[in-house]
């Protein structure tokens, strides 16, 4: 495996720990987005891309992160001490979605990032600056064009289907408007 791209989109917050983030393409084919460039104690490290842990309200069932107080559904006071705790005793408030697995793939990755995060500063020195970031909501760049397929298209010579119509011969098919999970849902 080798990282092919580092991209990273530079942050202006003085004061912040937060410093930059970063996009890392592998082996010119399979892109992980939204690391984190972050200032530390020893100088800069890379965090790796998360998501916020929930737990369910006891009452309602809703999803609510762990700091939460109340429950954003019903209001109810929510248990304390929900999040589960690591070996140092700190509670673990976010999951990963991407990470190495082993200490050389880290190191690798720490290393690219941030060498190119050093070389972007000085880039972003240069007049004219322009960051090689993409926005990734604003569509593609044009520079990697991938073709994106949506799973609901049909392929050339298969019939059309709406998005919420079962294919034919599902077992859906065999059960009658009033029968079963998802009765009614569809209009024979």
């Amino acid at each position: 495996m080798r990282i092919t791209e580092v991209r990273i989109k530079l942050m202006d917050e003085p004061g912040e720990r937060l410093k930059a983030f970063c996009s890392i393409t592998f082996d010119d084919g399979f892109v992980v987005r939204d690391l984190k460039i972050i200032d530390g104690s020893s100088g800069p490290f890379v965090a790796m891309p998360s998501r916020k842990l929930t737990s369910h309200c006891g009452k309602c069932g809703m999803k609510n992160h762990l700091r939460a107080n109340y429950c954003n559904q019903c209001g109810v006071r929510l248990a304390e001490g929900r999040a589960t705790r690591d070996a140092d005793g700190r509670a673990k408030l976010y999951a990963d979605i991407a990470h190495p697995i082993n200490a050389a793939c880290r190191e690798q990755i720490q290393q690219a990032v941030v060498d190119e995060y050093y070389q972007e500063i000085e880039r972003a020195k240069e007049p004219g600056y322009v960051s090689r970031y993409e926005d990734y909501d604003g569509g593609d760049s044009g520079e990697h064009h991938i073709e994106h397929r949506r799973f609901d298209t049909p392929h050339a010579g298969e019939p059309a289907k709406g998005p919420h119509q079962p294919p034919q011969g599902a077992p859906h098919d065999t059960a009658g408007p009033d029968e079963g999970f998802g009765a009614g849902l569809y209009n024979n």
